[in-house]
């Protein structure tokens, strides 16, 4: 579950305290009916998420490398679940490892959108 504690946290540490976000009072009234996560914060779950999706067997390093595409669709309430499907695209050698490319999608419960969806590259090292 997104906690306004965790709203408030990711904008501190990235600057972006926009008033849809943080504060609770003017939130109420705007077109939400409260706070919303920052997109990219919901977007920051997806390592997590994704390591409850996939076991990967025999990787010493696994490195984030990159996004090809992001949208956020739709916004994600203060107090809502986040779930994460995942699925793998194609899987290409590179030197010492593999590049996986997964599609993520995220979603909230409740809501027939998704919040979030990701192309995202994870390196897996030998």
């Amino acid at each position: 579950m997104i906690t306004q504690d965790q709203v408030d946290c990711f904008a501190e540490a990235t600057g972006d305290r926009q008033w849809i976000h943080v504060d609770r009072e003017r939130a109420m009234k705007g077109p939400f009916e409260g706070t919303i996560a920052h997109g990219y914060l919901t977007l920051s779950l997806g390592p997590a998420l994704l390591d409850e999706v996939i076991n990967v067997v025999g990787a010493t390093r696994i490195i984030n490398y990159g996004l090809n595409k992001v949208r956020f669709p739709a916004p994600v309430r203060t107090g809502s679940r986040v779930r994460l499907g995942a699925s793998l695209r194609e899987v290409d050698e590179v030197p010492g490892g593999l590049q996986a490319a997964f599609e993520l999608t995220f979603a909230t419960e409740g809501r027939e959108k998704p919040a979030c969806y990701a192309e995202a590259l994870f390196r897996y090292y030998r």
